[in-house]
């Protein structure tokens, strides 16, 4: 989140970190908030070991947007998390390669991809969609999937409530 942070006589911009839980049974809990000016390695690894000195015992899956060093970081204090990318924002750096006027029907041949059963039938969408004229016409949108697909695969392990919950960050960007 970004804030406007008076200090010392001024106003800053700032952005606000949030983590949010989410428990088996579905409960939404926010598990800290924290001010830093910039986000790297070095500050995931703070987050995430205030997480565990607080009583976070393990993370089953962490949706991330692909940040620098997020993998490390979770890696070490968390080392069975499993990474999941956020479908939103993967779309959103698919659309950057679209016409504006062409954002929905391009949006809409990628929901074949993400909202398929299994992995393995995603992976078929993708060839798909790729091979169609959206892929031909923006070749770099298939490209960008397929360099995060270890990360967007998980997300196709679990039952589709689960889904519907971890395909986005935006659930921490909406409180």
């Amino acid at each position: 989140l970004r804030v406007k942070i008076r200090t010392d006589g001024g106003v800053s911009n700032k952005a606000v970190y949030l983590a949010l839980g989410i428990q088996a049974d579905g409960q939404r809990d926010v598990l800290g908030l924290w001010i830093e000016q910039t986000e790297g390695a070095k500050f995931w690894l703070k987050v995430f070991n205030d997480l565990r000195n607080r009583g976070v015992e393990d993370v089953l899956i962490a949706v991330v947007d692909g940040l620098k060093g997020y993998h490390e970081a979770i890696e070490s204090v968390f080392p069975k998390a499993t990474e999941q990318t956020c479908i939103v924002h993967l779309i959103r750096h698919s659309m950057g390669f679209a016409s504006w006027q062409e954002r929905k029907p391009v949006t809409a041949a990628l929901k074949q991809v993400y909202r398929a059963k299994d992995a393995e039938t995603a992976r078929h969408k993708l060839d798909e969609f790729d091979a169609g004229p959206w892929g031909r016409k923006y070749p770099a949108i298939a490209q960008s999937w397929r360099r995060n697909w270890s990360e967007v695969i998980p997300f196709f392990a679990f039952p589709e409530p689960v889904r519907r919950i971890i395909y986005t960050t935006n659930a921490i960007e909406s409180l």
